[in-house]
């Protein structure tokens, strides 16, 4: 739930990790520019493409020098074609990005063709196999593990001619052994030197290649790529790797595989990061830094260039200067979905018998800069149109439109759906048992602000863009204090507001970039959020059944699995007792019960059970 993500705009798409930042858009190219049709080599002229690298960096009186061109991808998460499947349409959204390894396909081409194919590389930086209907129906309805047909993914970045790519934190979302079919069905290398078999330091996945380039008139080229994934997935995704797979720190691998690849005769060292450059975590405890990429550019003599993914941003050019040696990296994260390419220009001049890298710079070029490759299109239409048709299929009548316009500042009958069919769901589950006897409540958070239920015929596609993420249902019990706890600190997510400030719901949300699939909703019980308190005193009149909950009063909470893991470190969670677990996706589990009820009536369901006040007085 994120992506690694989660978000006004178009819907998002079906992945975990992080809301795309606009403001950090590629400058070399406007959006006028984009729209009026330029070509990707007029999109990498106005950028400064090609740089006269060797002129500028080449050491007076050197040997003679080649510049190699090394692409790559991030986040792609399953967006094979320029597809927008909650709206049943062409992708679309204000700054005019498209999405797609169509797209994405038609610039590399064009890069190829400026650059020489030998000259140039192509590499990708994790989550590429969830994100859309696309994945989850290979995943779930029609799983590639059974069929034995190719995942749409696999067969397009083939189709590219991928060289390499390194595993992201979903790419763990449907479990090791689909991973493993995936990865076999894989032209390119799959790299993760950090995902190690638990309790060993051996890699569960290879760590590393080295790629010969044969540029005509000159020595081989040896370029090394370590693959490096998101130690998150500890937490994110513990049902399928717990036991099984450990993730080590990514500075610590850097450390122990770049002096091998070095060894192993590597001229260029690149490395593939599923990780952001800020140095920070949404987790905490032992597991190591999330957002690591710059501390290896830092930590880790010998790299000279890493592609790094994970925040879902544009960042054209980053430079960071090693702590040891003092040498330049030259970083760059392409923007999620396939909306950006990263191009690194990389000059190696000839030293003593040896390439030397002398010049390093690098780009994002917009995908919008071209049109979608028809063989890549061609590539995957047949699925493609058999997940459109799966995701229109009628499933309920709803007697009134919902929308979770407001969802974020109000309780919307929309979200409530989602309680209804998790309280259901779960009380079926433990009736008989021991906990049988607690009250039931629920959690949910407000994924997509776009979500619309529609007065009439409801469509899967219409409850896939309420619930984007592939997760599963829990049972967990908690106390009254706990909950209480909980609900401050999902309170968080909104800005201390005057009493007598004006009613502007929506600035006050998002406060310290927390994302919105990380403000928490109960249902079941009742309680104010007191903007007008400061963190840690705004949850008030908290109670159950008309009476104040007590501290030591035992709930059995639903949950989803990325939360009672760990995700968006909400406290006492993941340490409370689970009751319930049996691996039921609540996507498909509000499907199922939408299409037995075939009706969806608010009025039967929706109870507004908080608000928000400042000073105790309602704000709506």
């Amino acid at each position: 739930m994120h992506n690694h993500g989660n978000r006004s705009g178009p819907a998002p798409r079906w992945c975990s990790c992080r809301v795309p930042d606009e403001a950090t858009e590629s400058p070399g190219i406007s959006r006028r520019q984009a729209l009026g049709g330029l070509t990707a080599a007029s999109a990498l002229a106005l950028a400064g493409w090609p740089r006269s690298a060797e002129a500028a960096t080449a050491p007076a009186g050197a040997g003679h020098s080649v510049t190699i061109t090394v692409m790559g991808t991030s986040d792609i998460h399953s967006n094979a074609v320029n597809w927008d499947y909650y709206q049943d349409a062409e992708f679309s959204d204000s700054a005019g990005n498209v999405v797609g390894l169509a797209r994405v396909s038609s610039l590399v081409n064009q890069v190829r063709a400026d650059r020489g194919r030998e000259r140039t590389l192509l590499f990708d930086a994790g989550d590429t196999i969830q994100g859309t209907p696309l994945a989850f129906y290979y995943a779930t309805v029609e799983p590639i593990t059974k069929s034995g047909r190719i995942h749409p993914i696999a067969a397009q970045m083939n189709a590219i001619g991928y060289d390499a790519v390194a595993l992201g934190n979903h790419e763990f979302n449907y479990g090791i052994p689909f991973l493993n079919t995936w990865i076999r069905q894989m032209d390119a290398a799959v790299l993760a030197a950090n995902a190690v078999h638990a309790g060993s330091d051996r890699p569960a996945f290879r760590p590393y290649i080295i790629k010969k380039m044969d540029v005509p008139g000159h020595p081989p080229i040896r370029v090394g790529l370590l693959g490096l994934t998101n130690p998150g997935s500890a937490i994110w995704d513990k049902a399928n790797v717990s036991g099984k797979l450990d993730f080590l720190d990514l500075v610590e691998t850097a450390k122990k595989w770049v002096p091998a690849i070095r060894a192993e005769g590597a001229d260029v060292v690149v490395v593939s990061a599923h990780a952001g450059d800020s140095g920070l975590s949404s987790y905490t405890g032992d597991i190591p830094v999330e957002n690591a990429s710059a501390m290896v550019a830092q930590q880790v003599p010998g790299i000279d260039a890493i592609l790094f993914g994970h925040a879902h941003r544009d960042v054209a050019e980053r430079f960071v200067t090693n702590e040891i040696t003092g040498d330049t990296v030259v970083m760059s994260e392409p923007k999620c979905w396939g909306q950006r390419l990263s191009v690194f220009d990389l000059t190696l001049t000839r030293d003593r018998g040896r390439w030397k890298v002398t010049g390093k710079s690098a780009t994002t070029v917009n995908t919008n800069t071209v049109e979608d490759d028809p063989k890549l299109v061609a590539v995957v239409k047949k699925q493609h149109d058999t997940v459109v048709a799966y995701v229109n299929q009628n499933v309920a009548t709803s007697t009134e439109a919902m929308s979770a316009a407001e969802s974020c500042w109000k309780d919307t009958a929309i979200l409530d759906y989602i309680h209804l069919v998790q309280i259901a769901k779960v009380k079926e589950a433990i009736a008989g048992t021991a906990h049988a006897s607690l009250p039931v409540l629920s959690i949910a958070a407000p994924f997509n602000r776009a979500a619309t239920f529609p007065a009439g015929e409801v469509t899967i596609r219409d409850i896939a863009g309420l619930y984007i993420y592939d997760n599963t249902l829990l049972a967990s019990v908690l106390t009254g204090s706990q909950i209480k706890a909980y609900l401050e600190y999902s309170a968080q997510y909104f800005k201390q507001v005057a009493a007598d400030a004006p009613v502007d719901p929506a600035s006050w949300t998002n406060a310290k970039n927390r994302p919105d699939y990380n403000f928490d909703q109960f249902s079941g019980i009742a309680y104010d959020i007191d903007l007008a308190q400061a963190e840690g005193a705004r949850i008030r009149n908290l109670a159950y059944d008309g009476a104040a909950v007590t501290d030591d009063q035992q709930f059995v909470v639903a949950v989803n699995n990325y939360r009672q893991s760990g995700g968006g470190g909400f406290p006492h969670i993941a340490t409370a007792p689970v009751v319930y677990n049996a691996q039921v996706a609540i996507r498909e589990a509000i499907v199922a019960y939408a299409s037995a009820a075939k009706t969806i009536d608010p009025s039967t369901f929706h109870v507004e059970n908080w608000k928000l006040v400042r000073d105790g007085v309602s704000v709506f």
